[in-house]
C-alpha cells in the first residue's frame, strides 16, 4: 500500500464521519426523526465507521484508474460525484423503495444535499491526495 492510498482512504473516512455525524445527529436530527426512516434508538456508531472505512478504501483504490494523469481537484470532484451517485442509489433510492418515510420529497431533498456535499468534499480531498506534483 502506498502512502497516497492510505491518505486517500483516511481523507474520505474522516470527511464522511465528521459530516455524517454532524448532519445526521446535530443539524438534521429532528428532520430524520420526523421522517421515521432511522428508527434505532441508539445508532451503532462503530458499524457506521466501518462502512465509511470500506467505502474510503474502495474509493482510494479506484481513483487512480479514474484519474491516470493525476490532475487533482476537478478530476476528484467528478470521481467523487460519480461514486456519490452510485452510493446515493443504494442508500437513498433503494431505502426509499423499501422503507416507508413520512415525506418522500423531504427525504430525497435532505439526502441529495448530504450526498452532494459529502462526495464533493471527499472528491476534492482524494483528488488533492493523488494530484501529481508539478
Amino acid at each position: 500500500m502506498t502512502k497516497k492510498f492510505i491518505y486517500a482512504a483516511l481523507t474520505y473516512s474522516v470527511i464522511s464521519m465528521i459530516l455524517g455525524m454532524t448532519w445526521h445527529f446535530v443539524f438534521f436530527k429532528e428532520v430524520y426523526h420526523s421522517l421515521g426512516i432511522y428508527n434505532r434508538a441508539e445508532p451503532i456508531i462503530p458499524l457506521g465507521m466501518v462502512s465509511m472505512v470500506i467505502q474510503g478504501t474502495i474509493m482510494a483504490y479506484l481513483y487512480p484508474f479514474f484519474d491516470r494523469d493525476g490532475k487533482g481537484v476537478l478530476a476528484g470532484v467528478k470521481f467523487g460525484l460519480l461514486m456519490g451517485l452510485f452510493l446515493f442509489s443504494v442508500s437513498t433510492l433503494a431505502n426509499a423503495a423499501k422503507i416507508e418515510v413520512t415525506s418522500m420529497s423531504t427525504w430525497l431533498m435532505v439526502q441529495t444535499a448530504f450526498h452532494a456535499i459529502q462526495f464533493t468534499l471527499a472528491g476534492i480531498g482524494i483528488g488533492l491526495v493523488y494530484k501529481k506534483q508539478q
